[in-house]
């Protein structure tokens, strides 16, 4: 996680790629405009997305020593936590890889919490989904530099 973490960083701060996925993100119709292929980025982070998907699930698989089609559900509530607690905005063009990991260390806490507390499953995620809110929301009303 670590090393896929570092990569993240790195392509995101230090290559054009990088500030090409920021403009996109930002601003799709400037980045097209500022003469970006706004096309083949999204297809190439879409790309990126499924293979990092993908290595996820053979971690879970690994961890769980059981290869069951919806062991993973549940799981995208507990990725979109994390990337927006860390600053990360619906809006597009801000947030990093560091802020993300700030927001899967809390979400993690928060995981462990609410299991040595013996919370219902379905009581955890009604939990992470007030916390979600919570982070949108302030996300929503923190001017942003």
């Amino acid at each position: 996680m670590a090393f896929i973490f570092a990569v993240g960083w790195f392509v995101l701060r230090y290559t054009q790629f990088g500030r090409r996925v920021y403009a996109t993100g930002a601003n799709e119709e400037a980045a097209r405009l500022a003469g970006i292929d706004v096309d083949r980025h999204k297809i190439a982070v879409y790309g990126i997305s499924g293979i990092l998907a993908a290595l996820a699930g053979l971690v879970l698989v690994a961890r769980l020593q059981v290869a069951d089609p919806l062991s993973g559900s549940g799981f995208e509530l507990d990725a979109i936590a994390a990337t927006v607690i860390g600053g990360t905005t619906f809006d597009g063009g801000k947030g990093g890889i560091g802020g993300t990991i700030i927001g899967v260390l809390i979400l993690a806490i928060l995981n462990n919490i609410l299991n040595l507390l013996n919370v219902s499953p379905y009581a955890q995620q009604i939990i992470k989904g007030l916390v979600l809110l919570g982070a949108v929301v302030m996300n929503k009303y923190t001017p942003h530099r």
